[in-house]
């Protein structure tokens, strides 16, 4: 199956570190080979690259690893192809506006029999279960709150109850963003840390490569990142309950959880 990464923050933070060791799991140390994507939000605004070429041999991703690109909410990809043939539109995030806000969403694993009735404001492109899950996510919240946002709260019970839905179809990892928060549900594996003052060195597993977090950061900085697997050898991550959805602000989980 596929594999997710995220990262949330409090303040605008660049992911080069945990992205590259996340890419050489596009077929390097891992079979994901059939495409990749990344997100980053900015302001109100979001910048997305997809390529249908393995991470390890994009000229892409190479970009995405040298250039420093801030932000307080990212959501990356690489993809094993369950359904939906190898090409660009088949490619994770997918982003749709709602509420007068970009959404970005990416989904690791494989829903069967999966094909609820879309209405026409959110269709798919492509032919993935996982674009036809998040226009569905996005269908059922429009028509749950038609004209504004709810607060945080009662979005985070609706998201809950949809993802619940979808994920009794099969195995429903998933992360979905709007720039101000990050939903991540966990259906078979999930894990997260959080890097927060006093900051340690970090060694990555899939590639020789490490760096002090206390050179590069400011003692107010705090950073959550969310992935199917972890990232580095050294540190502490936290395993998310099966069924669990868990939300970020400002770099770190909300008390509570829902159960899907």
């Amino acid at each position: 199956m596929c594999q997710l990464l995220g990262m949330n923050c409090n303040v605008p933070t660049d992911i080069v570190f945990s992205f590259t060791g996340f890419a050489h799991r596009g077929g390097r140390t891992d079979t994901h080979h059939d495409g990749w994507g990344i997100a980053f939000f900015e302001g109100k605004g979001v910048r997305h690259f997809v390529d249908h070429q393995a991470a390890i041999a994009s000229p892409i991703a190479e970009l995405i690893k040298q250039y420093p690109i801030k932000s307080t909410n990212v959501i990356a990809h690489i993809r094993k192809a369950t359904q939906g043939q190898v090409a660009l539109e088949n490619c994770h995030p997918f982003v749709r506006e709602l509420w007068g806000r970009y959404w970005v969403f990416a989904h690791n694993g494989d829903l069967k029999d999966f094909f609820p009735q879309l209405k026409g404001t959110f269709t798919p492109v492509g032919n993935t279960d996982s674009e036809r899950a998040f226009c569905f996510l996005m269908q059922e919240l429009r028509a749950r709150f038609p004209d504004t946002q709810p607060d945080l709260a009662v979005l985070r019970a609706s998201v809950a109850e949809l993802v619940g839905q979808i994920a009794a179809h099969g195995t429903f990892n998933m992360m979905l963003s709007d720039g101000t928060a990050l939903f991540a549900h966990c259906s078979t594996k999930l894990c997260y840390i959080v890097r927060q003052h006093p900051f340690t060195a970090a060694h990555l597993s899939d590639e020789d490569l490490s760096v002090d977090f206390a050179t590069v950061t400011t003692p107010r900085d705090r950073v959550a990142i969310i992935v199917t697997e972890p990232l580095t050898v050294n540190e502490k991550w936290t395993e998310f309950a099966l069924g669990e959805l868990l939300v970020f602000v400002d770099g770190m989980p909300l008390p509570g959880h829902a159960i899907a």
